[in-house]
């Protein structure tokens, strides 16, 4: 097992790592919407989901992997009402379609809008 760790997606806030590479596959943590460089978080939901989706690349390149490996993702939003503007930024990142999960929770860490998490085929 290999753990995964780039200064271009946020630090881990807990007791977890950003990602594992392991048999052939890479499974990432959630990634919330924080900007690595300086902490802040992107107002809105499109900005939120496009900083989540970009946190997701960066630990995939980590790997030597894109987008286009990712087999699974789930994704977990603040408010169901948001998911059309979600998916519009969503759709630009996942171009190869992969198996999906979307659920509405209560809650997010920070207030954030959405998580992001993969996992994807090496």
């Amino acid at each position: 097992m290999t753990v995964l760790h780039t200064d271009k997606a946020p630090a881990a806030i807990g007791p977890y790592s950003q990602g594992y590479q392991v048999n052939g596959f890479v499974f990432t943590s959630g990634q919330i919407p924080v900007n690595p460089a300086d902490g802040t978080v992107p107002e809105g939901i499109a900005a939120q989901a496009e900083q989540s989706c970009k946190n997701v690349g960066a630990i995939l390149e980590t790997a030597g992997l894109s987008y286009e490996n990712v087999i699974k993702t789930t994704c977990f939003l603040a408010d169901m009402g948001d998911f059309g503007a979600f998916n519009g930024v969503y759709e630009k990142f996942f171009v190869s379609k992969p198996a999906r999960s979307c659920v509405a929770v209560k809650e997010l860490p920070k207030g954030v809008l959405c998580e992001v998490e993969a996992i994807a085929a090496v």
